[in-house]
């Protein structure tokens, strides 16, 4: 359903040992709002829900919520370096249309409905 990078996912390991609390695992999902009508939202989190959907992937517990799961099928999270510091990608192939700083994306299903209002 969600693919990892290696480099994604020693980061995001990295940084749940700086977090030091046991427990924890990467939530992913999407929200209505952003400027291109969802937003995604990804952190770490220790409270599983009923409908939650848990996976194993190197290494990493990623739980995303029910309501989620039909536009993250396929989704690919990357971690570019750059010389300005570095973050997060993430590729969709739900997705009809993103935002210029690709953290809200529209899907082809939603093309008809007016984008919530928001900031990139």
């Amino acid at each position: 359903m969600i693919t990892i990078s290696d480099i994604a996912s020693d980061k995001i390991k990295e940084m749940l040992e700086q977090e030091g609390t046991p427990g924890l695992f990467l939530r992913i999902g999407v929200k209505e709002g952003g400027c291109s009508g969802f937003s995604y939202g990804m952190g770490f989190d220790d409270e599983q829900h009923e409908g939650d959907r848990a996976m194993e992937m190197q290494g990493l517990k990623v739980v995303v919520d029910e309501d989620s799961v039909k536009y993250l099928n396929g989704l690919v999270i990357d971690f570019k370096e750059s010389a300005m510091g570095g973050g997060f990608t993430i590729e969709n192939p739900n997705a009809s249309a993103t935002c210029g700083c690709g953290s809200s994306f529209r899907t082809a299903t939603d093309a008809g409905k007016p984008a919530a209002a928001g900031e990139c």
